[in-house]
């Protein structure tokens, strides 16, 4: 059937702005200027700012973006980088392209952020880096993370593809570390037409040689003071995100009323678990940080424990598809368990936490421009199907920490 609520609808954004996103392409196409133009010196500048940062350096996408942050703090072969296994893939395959070893550390269960408690353990004398990720647009714990940092002479590069807009006791998601990168694939919170990334930095060398990096090791037309890469934001994507940077607040605020709205007409829903905004290390409490809600994700608890796969989770996206709602598992496989990454040689058990959630998460849908009768129409179905089909009984959340 026709889906009444989709995981997202990209259409209903652009008859928001497409009028004015076309006629701003119209007018760089016309211009003759298409790569590192005004319209990304521009961008560059805007993104800092709701970064908290100084610079801004555009690149290609948000893949390159962490590649080049890696490769921007001299980390390579024979040096470890600590992460988290729940994750996209790209925050794992930067550090391996650029030789470096990755180093996982489990999460927090709430949260699904890296867990500041077990970072200490992980550190070794390879270690150069902590890579945290602020997961589905939730601040990472970022006092703790950066207190061990600068204790053990490391460097903090953010991931922060789904949180920008988000804040960590006042600051800006990106503004905590060495350099931050963030994502405009036109999914995220704040997306191009295309692929286009970012990368923000308070360090003037940094930014200077981020710059060079992405362009052939150039600084002067061709002069190439060292390696570099091909990753230049095009003015197509700059100019289309510049037209939608002044409605971003706006949409945040927006996202947090649905996620508000789901937590409501979902408390008490039987075998699921709602999403809170907390810190589990309790460096920050809820009123310290602001949530983006790139995803509201629900936890989806398993009746039989030894089911691997979660049967309950897969049935339930089978039966909310059928009743034309969209959802999706953002990851179903930790990273450490990819076959991609098996020459780093974890095994089943290594991360408990990751794993089990890996099991249990699934995002409903979420964007600005959801109105409050399918926000509604999705919890009442959500609620109606595990009421019919969960031997679980109703998980205890806390929603003040949402409404609050």
């Amino acid at each position: 059937m026709t889906q009444r609520v989709p995981i997202l609808n990209l259409r209903a954004q652009y008859n928001q702005v497409g009028p004015a996103i076309e006629e701003a392409v119209l007018g760089v196409l016309r211009s003759g200027n298409y790569i590192l133009g005004e319209h990304v010196t521009e961008l560059e500048k805007e993104i800092a700012e709701i970064s908290g940062a100084k610079y801004g350096i555009g690149v290609a996408n948000g893949t390159d973006a962490l590649v080049l942050a890696i490769w921007a703090m001299d980390i390579g072969p024979g040096d470890e980088v600590i992460t988290t296994p729940f994750t996209f893939a790209a925050t794992v395959e930067a550090i391996v392209l650029r030789g470096a070893k990755p180093v996982f550390v489990d999460i927090e269960p709430n949260s699904f952020n890296i867990d500041p408690r077990l970072i200490e353990k992980a550190i070794t004398k390879k270690t150069k880096a902590i890579l945290p990720v602020h997961l589905y647009g939730l601040p990472s714990d970022m006092d703790a993370i950066m207190e061990i940092a600068n204790r053990h002479g490391l460097k903090v590069i953010e991931d922060n593809a789904q949180g920008i807009g988000a804040t960590y006791k006042g600051k800006p998601t990106g503004s905590f570390g060495d350099v931050a990168s963030t994502s405009f694939y036109p999914t995220k919170n704040l997306g191009a037409c295309g692929d286009a990334g970012m990368l923000v930095t308070n360090n003037e060398e940094t930014a200077k040689r981020l710059r060079r990096l992405r362009a052939h090791g150039m600084d002067r037309r061709y002069f190439h003071d060292e390696l570099g890469v091909n990753s230049r934001l095009d003015e197509l994507q700059a100019v289309a995100l510049r037209v939608k940077v002044p409605y971003l607040k706006e949409w945040t605020k927006r996202r947090d009323g649905v996620a508000r709205l789901y937590s409501s007409a979902l408390k008490g829903c039987p075998g699921i678990t709602l999403p809170m905004v907390t810190t589990d290390g309790r460096h920050a409490t809820p009123q310290d940080l602001t949530h983006v809600w790139h995803q509201y994700t629900i936890r989806v608890h398993a009746s039989n424990i030894k089911d691997p796969e979660n049967a309950e989770r897969e049935n339930l996206i089978k039966a909310l598809a059928e009743k034309g709602i969209g959802s999706m598992c953002y990851y179903p496989v930790p990273l450490h368990l990819q076959t991609a990454f098996k020459k780093l040689k974890y095994k089943k058990g290594d991360f408990p936490i990751s794993e089990t959630v890996a099991k249990e998460v699934l995002s409903l849908p979420i964007y600005p421009e959801l109105n409050t009768d399918d926000i509604i129409y999705v919890a009442k179905t959500l609620t109606d199907i595990m009421a019919k089909t969960s031997t679980a009984v109703a998980v205890p959340v806390a929603i003040p920490t949402l409404l609050g």
